[in-house]
């Protein structure tokens, strides 16, 4: 079986200029992901797709192999679903004589690097085991009470009733989308153009991994828990 990990790794950003390269615990943020998905003992090809020839140099130093992303994909408004249509079709097509086809696409997100190589390996055996097409780590969020802000109206509760609130132990378990990485068959994306889809599967994550890099807040926040959760080995 092959399974591909195709890291997408865009130059732009609004929020933090080159944020897929800025220094994270001591090395390029795209790194930590190059590192988990190399350490990982299921995945077979480690892939960064991007418009960038700085990303991809760093990229290749680290042990990926590299795709260049066309600028017509490589917008704020462009698709990660575009990004990795382009990957696979490279990667199919380089392969053509050799007749190897993709059984499962492993899509991490960069700026999600609190994770570890055996999270890609155990929601990888659980894709095969429950014979899913596509997979998305998810954070168990049981005692999460969201809100809406209304234009002069009051507040809203949106996944509770505010007014009967129940003990948490009578809560029904709720899981976030975390981001941190998708799995999906190469046909999922072709036939759906979306990264979900035919009979999906949950990977639950532990709680501390659901951190992500958005802003310059969420560095700091981000590195003190690799470092307090001592991921950040090298």
């Amino acid at each position: 079986m092959r399974i591909d990990a195709i890291i997408l790794a865009r130059g732009g950003s609004k929020g933090i200029p080159k944020k897929n390269i800025i220094n994270f615990c001591g090395k390029p943020l795209v790194f930590w992901t190059i590192k988990q998905c190399l350490a990982s003992k299921k995945i077979s090809n480690v892939w960064v797709s991007s418009d960038s020839d700085e990303i991809l140099e760093i990229s290749k130093n680290y042990g990926a192999q590299v795709i260049k992303r066309p600028h017509k994909i490589s917008g704020d408004t462009d698709s990660s679903e575009s990004a990795w249509i382009h990957a696979i079709n490279f990667i199919e097509s380089e392969s053509v004589n050799r007749k190897i086809k993709i059984d499962y696409v492993v899509a991490p997100q960069v700026t999600s690097p609190i994770r570890e190589a055996v999270d890609f390996d155990d929601s990888i055996e659980q894709i095969i085991n429950d014979n899913s097409d596509s997979l998305l780590s998810v954070t168990s969020i049981e005692d999460f009470f969201i809100w809406k802000k209304l234009d002069g109206k009051n507040p809203e509760s949106v996944n509770y009733n505010y007014k009967d609130r129940k003990p948490r132990q009578q809560i029904d378990k709720r899981y976030v989308e975390n981001g941190s990485f998708y799995i999906f068959k190469p046909f999922v994306l072709k036939e759906n153009n979306n990264r979900l889809g035919g009979a999906i599967s949950f990977f639950i994550m532990d709680k501390h991994k659901m951190f992500q890099i958005d802003d310059v807040e969420d560095i700091k926040l981000s590195s003190l828990i690799m470092k307090g959760f001592e991921l950040d080995y090298l």
